[in-house]
């Protein structure tokens, strides 16, 4: 395979100081973490998504949650604060994070926005998430989050 990319996300960690070991496999169109996992030969519950939803003011924010599982947008508006919380449009959500949908990482985003996570991500050893271009993940300690992102811990996973 390639090599790496360096991406913003990668450039925010080395200058955190966070140990991370990079993962390329091969993007499949609307394949997410289910290919990402079979690829890596990884459990897809330790494959962290990166969704950019939007509440129903339009401002942005958004959600670390399992491969596995999906999102309860209604428990998310309510343990946010909001009256409704959506998935962004592709396009709306490039503009936001400055990243491609498949690729977008929460890690140096080109808004700053708030950031929510599944609670239980933080229960794992480790976690994968993407590194800021569509094909890579980087894999990292769940705490090491903590240290780049202001994270908001959640409980929203649906099964």
């Amino acid at each position: 395979m390639a090599k790496a990319p360096s991406t913003n996300a990668t450039r925010l960690l080395k200058q955190a100081g966070i140990a991370y070991t990079e993962h390329l496999y091969r993007y499949e169109d609307h394949g997410g973490t289910r290919v990402s996992a079979r690829e890596l030969g990884v459990d897809e519950h330790a494959v962290i998504k990166t969704l950019v939803m939007e509440d129903e003011t339009g401002a942005p924010l958004i959600i670390l949650m399992h491969g596995d599982r999906e999102v309860s947008t209604k428990e998310l508006a309510r343990q946010v604060g909001a009256k409704s919380v959506q998935p962004c449009r592709p396009e709306v959500a490039n503009r936001h994070s400055g990243y491609l949908v498949g690729g977008t990482s929460p890690l140096g985003t080109r808004k700053a926005m708030p950031v929510h996570a599944e609670a239980t991500i933080f229960d794992l050893d480790r976690l994968y998430l993407n590194g800021g271009s569509r094909g890579f993940l980087v894999g990292l300690d769940p705490k090491d989050l903590d240290r780049v992102l202001e994270v908001n811990r959640v409980s929203v996973a649906l099964a």
